[in-house]
């Protein structure tokens, strides 16, 4: 079976309800995240000591789109399935709290100017992301792996922040 079609009564998420709950939740998370953060980078961030591996400025917007628009296709993928499909609406909120928290690590990190609530967001949020990869296998393996780089995104991005609490707290 592929995003679209449904063998149960009830069926997908119709397209354009299923676009507005795929897309305008990400984009709206995307830009409150980029509104907190982007006047923090000159100013606070700036002053911040950083590990060697801290990448450059520029690379995090490119990036961040790119894993925004490959989890908006994820649960546009989910949103296609049948709405009674066994484990659906588990994977739909597992998809929603780890959205929730990518957007509070951007207000306890860059809003907040806490490295240490930015670690405790991102440690929950690192859970999160494995819970909705766990929950989106069975439905739709292909939703499941276009978090796996988001994931590793994520990864990356804990260690970075670990350091930086490290380096200045």
């Amino acid at each position: 079976m592929h995003p679209g079609q449904s063998t149960l009564a009830g069926g997908p998420t119709p397209p354009v309800q299923r676009f507005l709950l795929a897309v305008v939740p990400v984009a709206a998370v995307s830009i409150a995240g980029s509104l907190v953060t982007t006047p923090n980078i000159p100013t606070w961030y700036a002053t911040l000591a950083k590990p060697g591996f801290t990448p450059p400025n520029w690379l995090f917007a490119p990036v961040w789109t790119t894993l925004y628009i490959l989890m908006a296709y994820a649960i546009w993928r989910i949103l296609s399935l049948p709405k009674e499909q066994p484990g659906r609406a588990a994977a739909v909120t597992a998809f929603f709290v780890q959205l929730a928290l990518n957007s509070l690590w951007s207000f306890a990190f860059f809003g907040a100017h806490s490295p240490l609530a930015g670690l405790v967001v991102i440690a929950a949020l690192i859970v999160a992301i494995l819970a909705t990869i766990k929950a989106f296998w069975p439905l739709d393996r292909f939703a499941a792996l276009l978090l796996w780089p988001y994931l590793a995104w994520v990864g990356y991005a804990t260690a970075l922040n670990g350091a930086i609490w490290h380096l200045n707290g």
